[in-house]
């Protein structure tokens, strides 16, 4: 009964869902549908974006409530493995699948999967980091949100049946909004989306992002009002002479930059690499409980740590750990500072290797400020040049970006945002882009995209590439070719010419298998010979091509082929058998075509 009633009920939900769909066909543009739809996505992914921080406050709160963590307490080695096996328990066992890296996921679902994101995703990374760094996991909450809105700009686009171009700008808006409601930051949200997911800046498109981010900045406000992650008032003003030092942080973050997408990536590989869950739950729980026993700021998204810093005192950093007593000591403070950036990459790379659930947004932040402290205090301390510990600081944090993200643009609006101003333009600019050159001498890829990278399934950064993997091979095959047998004479040859519009006849055996090609520019002579009609065979006149196409390749592969045998038509074999053809002019207008589906007006 229970059965039947939940068919209805889908079949129901179906049909009104369907007509409402005519109705808005009907009524309302599609242009000002996008408009309302990208504010709804707004909407909803700010309030995702408040929900999650909230969620990872009341479970961190409940915590500390619970049981003292504060000081140097064995705690640390515990909480975040409790953590993260709670994680791996929900994924496991509720959700069922895999929801890490979420801004990779993002841009593998526009390369591979339409855009399409699960259902699923609008909930189930909000609860799994909210878990994961609410127990101290050394990850941010930006990557789970922005996944969560994502597919809430995804379903929303499918449920009311837009095209992929669409689907695919819903999916912007929802990345847009979340960051720019978890850090009211409206343009940071819209540049992080054109930099990091590659959506087309048009105006097109632009609109709706900033529809979104708007929407998601005055939720946030209204619900928060300034009470964001980081707020960050300048002391001092930037100063002209002072240029040299930005230029000194742009690159050392871009050197940091290579370090931290390197290092990560080889240790949360290595295990991930674990088969069994639970050996690989107690060894990267371990290693993150150790790290942050011995560096108390690794524990959580470190946001406290960065606020440390702008409030101008740095060193309180070693309050409540083993290193407490070092505070006095300039070079110690180094020291301790620089094993901080050493091992963050360590702690977070444990967190999500072992089964937590995160981004590397918050981690890159907090970095980028450690860094600009260390070299700020590097300084002050041989040769006390008195430089604002903030400022390098907020310059570090978009320079990290810069490198880590390969995100420049996103850095600077970001940092200067939550400043409340730009009176610290100039140098974000120098340091970001700085630490954007540098990293690009060493990295092409960002962490988001060199998984994908290496695998060959990162085409959001290439238009090109989307247009052909979307072209599907075995609908471009040709079958209008007049087929020849190897034992058939010059008149049967005659006979075919006479019966097909193609100037190319493939020689084909009783069994199906490509024996050669006539082509009838190599035979026109023969054709007025009469007299050689019954004495020269097809075989004799035949060639085998060199260049042919398997029903495996690629459309990049076909391109490929089709520009370095400078042939207008290839055969299309399996295992020897002849399929047909692919014309190079098939190819180029199923390309022309595509392409419009991908674009927009």
């Amino acid at each position: 009964m229970y059965r039947t009633f939940k068919i209805l009920g889908r079949r129901n939900y179906k049909r009104w869902l369907n007509k409402l769909v005519v109705w808005r066909i009907a009524n309302i543009s599609e242009r000002n549908f996008l408009y309302i739809l990208s504010l709804v996505v707004g909407i909803f992914s700010g309030l995702a974006a408040m929900i999650l921080k909230n969620s990872i406050h009341f479970v961190a709160e409940k915590i500390t409530g619970w049981i003292e963590v504060y000081g140097i307490s064995y705690l640390y080695l515990v909480l975040p493995l409790v953590g993260i096996f709670l994680t791996i328990i929900f994924v496991k066992f509720v959700v069922k699948d895999n929801i890490g890296h979420g801004v990779a996921k993002i841009l593998f679902s526009i390369s591979q999967k339409g855009s399409r994101l699960k259902p699923h995703n609008t909930y189930s990374s909000m609860i799994a980091s909210s878990l994961t760094i609410g127990f101290g996991g050394s990850v941010g909450a930006e990557a789970p949100i922005v996944l969560t809105g994502a597919s809430i700009g995804s379903n929303l686009a499918r449920v009311f049946k837009l095209k992929y171009k669409y689907v695919t700008l819903m999916v912007g808006c929802g990345a847009a909004g979340a960051i720019a409601g978890i850090f009211n930051a409206p343009m940071a949200g819209i540049v992080f989306t054109l930099e990091v997911l590659m959506l087309d800046l048009t105006m097109a498109y632009l609109i709706p992002l900033l529809l979104s981010a708007v929407s998601a900045t005055v939720i946030s406000y209204f619900f928060m009002g300034h009470e964001v992650l980081l707020r960050f008032n300048p002391v001092h003003t930037f100063e002209i002479n002072t240029i040299w030092v930005y230029i000194l942080l742009g690159i050392f973050t871009g050197l940091l930059g290579y370090y931290f997408t390197r290092i990560s990536m080889y240790f949360e590989k290595k295990l991930s690499g674990i088969n069994n869950w639970v050996i690989r739950l107690l060894a990267g729980g371990f290693i993150l409980g150790l790290l942050i026993y011995i560096f108390p700021p690794l524990w959580g998204e470190g946001y406290s740590s960065i606020t440390t810093i702008f409030n101008g005192q740095g060193v309180d950093l070693l309050n409540d750990s083993i290193f407490s007593e070092w505070k006095d000591n300039a070079y110690l403070v180094l020291v301790v500072l620089a094993g901080i950036l050493i091992f963050k990459v360590f702690a977070m790379a444990a967190t999500t290797g072992s089964g937590g659930n995160g981004g590397i947004f918050a981690p890159t932040l907090f970095m980028g400020a450690i860094a600009g402290f260390f070299l700020v205090s590097l300084l002050n301390t041989f040769y006390d040049l008195g430089l604002s510990e903030g400022n390098f600081a907020l310059a570090g944090m978009a320079g990290m970006m810069a490198a880590v993200m390969h995100a420049p643009l996103t850095g600077i609006f970001l940092s200067a945002e939550i400043t409340g101003g730009y009176g610290m333009f100039i140098p974000l600019l120098i340091t970001s882009t700085v630490a954007y050159v540098t990293i690009m001498r060493f990295e092409p890829h960002s962490v988001y995209t060199k998984r994908l990278a290496n695998r060959g399934e990162l085409i959001t950064h290439h238009k090109d590439k989307a247009v052909l993997r979307s072209m599907e091979l075995k609908k471009l095959i040709e079958h209008d070719f007049e087929i020849i047998s190897p034992e058939a004479t010059l008149r049967d040859l005659v006979n075919a010419v006479s019966k097909s519009h193609r100037n190319l006849f493939p020689v084909v055996d009783k069994d199906g298998f490509l024996k050669g090609m006539v082509k009838l520019y190599d035979v026109k002579n023969l054709i007025f010979e009469a007299d050689l009609y019954d004495s020269v065979f097809v075989k004799d006149l035949m060639y085998m091509p060199e260049h042919f196409i398997a029903p495996s390749d690629t459309m990049e592969i076909v391109v490929e082929k089709f520009e370095t045998s400078n042939r207008y038509n290839l055969a299309v074999i399996y295992e020897g058998k002849y399929l047909g053809f692919i014309s190079r002019a098939v190819v180029f207008s199923k390309y022309r075509k595509t392409l419009e589906y991908f674009s927009h007006e």
